[in-house]
Protein backbone atom coordinates (compact mmCIF):
# COMPACT_ATOMS: atom_id res chain seq x y z
CA UNK A 1 0.00 0.00 0.00
CA UNK A 2 2.94 2.20 0.77
CA UNK A 3 4.26 1.67 -2.30
CA UNK A 4 1.46 2.00 -3.76
CA UNK A 5 0.54 5.54 -2.80
CA UNK A 6 3.53 6.99 -3.00
CA UNK A 7 3.84 5.88 -7.01
CA UNK A 8 0.69 7.72 -7.17
CA UNK A 9 1.54 11.04 -5.66
CA UNK A 10 4.78 10.60 -8.13
CA UNK A 11 2.74 10.04 -10.89
CA UNK A 12 0.37 13.03 -10.00
CA UNK A 13 1.90 16.43 -11.48
CA UNK A 14 2.59 13.97 -14.94
CA UNK A 15 -1.04 12.96 -14.94
CA UNK A 16 -2.05 16.48 -14.62
CA UNK A 17 0.16 17.87 -17.57
CA UNK A 18 -0.77 14.92 -20.04
CA UNK A 19 -4.68 15.83 -18.96
CA UNK A 20 -4.03 19.32 -20.36
CA UNK A 21 -2.25 18.51 -23.02
CA UNK A 22 -5.18 17.78 -25.93
CA UNK A 23 -4.95 18.24 -29.28
CA UNK A 24 -6.18 20.55 -30.89
CA UNK A 25 -6.40 22.12 -34.57
CA UNK A 26 -5.75 25.25 -35.71
CA UNK A 27 -8.43 27.86 -36.29
CA UNK A 28 -8.86 28.38 -40.76
CA UNK A 29 -7.46 31.75 -41.64
CA UNK A 30 -9.88 34.33 -42.28
CA UNK A 31 -10.99 33.77 -45.94
CA UNK A 32 -12.14 37.24 -47.29
CA UNK A 33 -15.74 38.00 -49.46
CA UNK A 34 -13.13 39.48 -52.06
CA UNK A 35 -12.13 37.64 -54.99
CA UNK A 36 -8.29 39.01 -55.85
CA UNK A 37 -7.81 38.60 -59.49
CA UNK A 38 -4.35 38.37 -61.87
CA UNK A 39 -4.97 37.53 -65.39
CA UNK A 40 -1.24 38.33 -67.54
CA UNK A 41 0.30 36.60 -70.65
CA UNK A 42 4.06 36.42 -70.80
CA UNK A 43 4.29 40.54 -71.57
CA UNK A 44 1.13 41.78 -70.67
CA UNK A 45 -0.86 42.10 -67.44
CA UNK A 46 -4.69 42.95 -68.20
CA UNK A 47 -5.61 42.76 -64.51
CA UNK A 48 -2.58 42.70 -61.14
CA UNK A 49 -4.39 42.00 -58.08
CA UNK A 50 -7.89 43.53 -58.96
CA UNK A 51 -10.91 42.68 -56.63
CA UNK A 52 -13.43 41.27 -59.08
CA UNK A 53 -17.21 39.82 -58.49
CA UNK A 54 -16.71 36.29 -61.48
CA UNK A 55 -14.44 34.91 -64.16
CA UNK A 56 -15.82 32.21 -66.13
CA UNK A 57 -13.25 30.00 -68.00
CA UNK A 58 -13.06 27.68 -70.36
CA UNK A 59 -11.05 24.70 -69.68
CA UNK A 60 -10.92 21.37 -71.02
CA UNK A 61 -12.63 19.49 -67.84
CA UNK A 62 -15.51 22.01 -69.04
CA UNK A 63 -16.25 25.42 -68.81
CA UNK A 64 -17.02 26.65 -65.22
CA UNK A 65 -17.43 30.00 -63.35
CA UNK A 66 -15.20 31.04 -59.93
CA UNK A 67 -16.69 32.96 -57.25
CA UNK A 68 -15.41 34.27 -54.26
CA UNK A 69 -15.10 31.22 -51.76
CA UNK A 70 -14.50 28.61 -54.81
CA UNK A 71 -12.49 25.50 -53.80
CA UNK A 72 -8.82 25.42 -54.55
CA UNK A 73 -8.37 24.10 -58.40
CA UNK A 74 -5.70 23.99 -60.83
CA UNK A 75 -7.06 24.16 -64.44
CA UNK A 76 -5.67 23.86 -68.45
CA UNK A 77 -7.52 26.46 -70.46
CA UNK A 78 -8.55 25.39 -73.91
CA UNK A 79 -9.48 27.73 -76.54
CA UNK A 80 -12.36 30.13 -75.75
CA UNK A 81 -13.18 33.10 -73.91
CA UNK A 82 -12.54 33.84 -70.28
CA UNK A 83 -15.11 36.54 -69.05
CA UNK A 84 -14.42 38.64 -66.36
CA UNK A 85 -17.19 39.98 -64.51
CA UNK A 86 -16.15 43.69 -62.84
CA UNK A 87 -16.84 45.19 -59.19
CA UNK A 88 -17.91 47.85 -61.39
CA UNK A 89 -20.84 45.64 -63.10
CA UNK A 90 -18.63 45.58 -66.23
CA UNK A 91 -18.08 42.90 -68.36
CA UNK A 92 -14.83 42.13 -70.18
CA UNK A 93 -14.07 39.35 -72.65
CA UNK A 94 -10.96 38.09 -73.87
CA UNK A 95 -10.29 35.15 -75.98
CA UNK A 96 -7.12 33.09 -74.77
CA UNK A 97 -6.04 29.81 -77.15
CA UNK A 98 -4.57 27.78 -73.93
CA UNK A 99 -3.19 28.36 -70.29
CA UNK A 100 -3.96 27.88 -66.89
CA UNK A 101 -6.17 29.11 -63.96
CA UNK A 102 -5.35 28.46 -60.68
CA UNK A 103 -7.50 29.00 -57.60
CA UNK A 104 -6.02 29.25 -54.32
CA UNK A 105 -7.81 28.71 -50.86
CA UNK A 106 -6.77 32.59 -50.01
CA UNK A 107 -9.85 33.86 -52.81
CA UNK A 108 -6.93 34.34 -55.09
CA UNK A 109 -7.13 33.40 -59.03
CA UNK A 110 -4.41 33.24 -61.31
CA UNK A 111 -5.23 33.52 -64.98
CA UNK A 112 -1.74 32.62 -67.57
CA UNK A 113 -2.31 32.23 -71.23
CA UNK A 114 -0.31 32.51 -74.34
CA UNK A 115 0.40 36.07 -75.10
CA UNK A 116 0.67 35.54 -78.58
CA UNK A 117 -2.87 34.10 -78.73
CA UNK A 118 -4.35 36.87 -76.27
CA UNK A 119 -7.28 38.98 -77.94
CA UNK A 120 -9.67 41.27 -76.74
CA UNK A 121 -12.77 39.90 -77.99
CA UNK A 122 -14.06 43.31 -79.12
CA UNK A 123 -11.22 44.33 -80.93
CA UNK A 124 -11.02 41.00 -82.84
CA UNK A 125 -14.93 40.97 -83.60
CA UNK A 126 -14.25 44.77 -84.93
CA UNK A 127 -11.48 43.93 -86.89
CA UNK A 128 -13.31 40.97 -88.72
CA UNK A 129 -16.16 43.56 -89.39
CA UNK A 130 -14.37 45.69 -90.91
CA UNK A 131 -12.86 42.56 -92.91
CA UNK A 132 -16.54 41.66 -94.12
CA UNK A 133 -17.36 45.25 -94.81
CA UNK A 134 -14.68 45.99 -96.97
CA UNK A 135 -15.62 42.77 -98.76
CA UNK A 136 -18.77 43.78 -99.40
CA UNK A 137 -17.98 47.30 -100.82
CA UNK A 138 -15.63 45.72 -103.11
CA UNK A 139 -18.04 42.91 -104.63
CA UNK A 140 -20.41 44.37 -107.59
Amino acid sequence: HVKMATLARSLRPFLRYARNQRRTFADAAPVSNEMIFTFAGANQVFYDQTVIKQIDVPSFSGSFGILPKHVPTLAVLKPGVVTVHEESGDVKKIFVSSGTVTINENNTVQVLAEEDKIFRLRRLIKTKLKQLLRLKLQKP
